[in-house]
């Protein structure tokens, strides 16, 4: 092989491993994104790829354009980060926003999980300055109590699993022609109060639980409106 071959080939193999090397890198350290940046990956423009943030981690959703992109169902979370949007619906001026204040335990624990679906599904793409990370890609103050108070609210609905368990909820069913109908195979139909609901939501909330005759003397169930204190199924509204 001639010198100058030999030379050029010598070049284009460190080229090839300089290539290899800087992509292993830029894995090694994720790209850092401005919010100004990351507006510009909204699916406008169909040569860049669409982006999306969750709690300041960015993901590459290009593959779901049909989506993502305009005219998408989810077009609203393209080039921004829109965290609280994911549980709260509201996808119109303050709605989209990467604030949490405000949000349950339960909410902020959803929005975890939905951070965790994009991670198995989609491209990690890097971290978004901001509240979730500093200019250096650490995570920030605002992270940190997002995923305690995340950790804190799946204990909570698991406890409240726990404790459902232990008395079964009834049967139910609706339809238009008929309206709703409650009942249990073994006990009485009874609502009853879900304690956890105030840590998890915010909000109390009841639930339809069966009960067994010697049981309906605890203080907190109520009878289910027009329908007989012993009746096995009620009419619901």
């Amino acid at each position: 092989m001639a010198r100058g071959a030999h030379i050029l080939l010598v070049l284009a193999l460190l080229a090839a491993l300089l290539a290899v090397l800087l992509q292993l890198y830029r894995l090694r350290k994720p790209r850092l994104w401005t919010v100004e940046e990351l507006s510009m990956y909204n699916g406008t423009d169909e040569g860049l790829p669409i982006l999306l943030g969750i709690l300041g981690s960015v993901f590459d959703v290009t593959k779901g354009r049909s989506h993502y992109g305009p005219g998408g169902g989810y077009h609203h979370f393209s080039g921004r980060d829109a965290s609280r949007a994911f549980v709260s619906g509201n996808f119109t001026g303050d709605g989209l926003t990467d604030s949490l204040q405000g949000l349950s335990s339960m909410e902020v624990n959803s929005i975890v999980d939905w951070r965790k679906f994009y991670l198995e599904r989609y491209i990690f793409a890097g971290k978004l300055i901001g509240r979730y990370y500093d200019s250096q890609g650490n995570p920030t103050k605002y992270l940190k109590g997002v995923e305690v108070k995340a950790k804190r609210g799946a204990q909570l609905l698991e406890k409240q699993k726990s404790e459902e368990a232990k008395i079964p909820s009834c049967n139910s069913k609706w339809s238009q022609q008929e309206g709703g109908e409650v009942w249990c195979d073994t006990g009485y139909p009874r609502l009853v109060r879900r304690p956890g609901d105030i840590a998890l939501t915010g909000q109390v909330s009841q639930r339809c639980a069966c009960f067994h005759e010697d049981e309906l003397n605890k203080p907190g169930l109520v009878v289910y409106e027009e329908c007989d204190y012993l009746s096995t199924s009620c009419k619901v509204k």
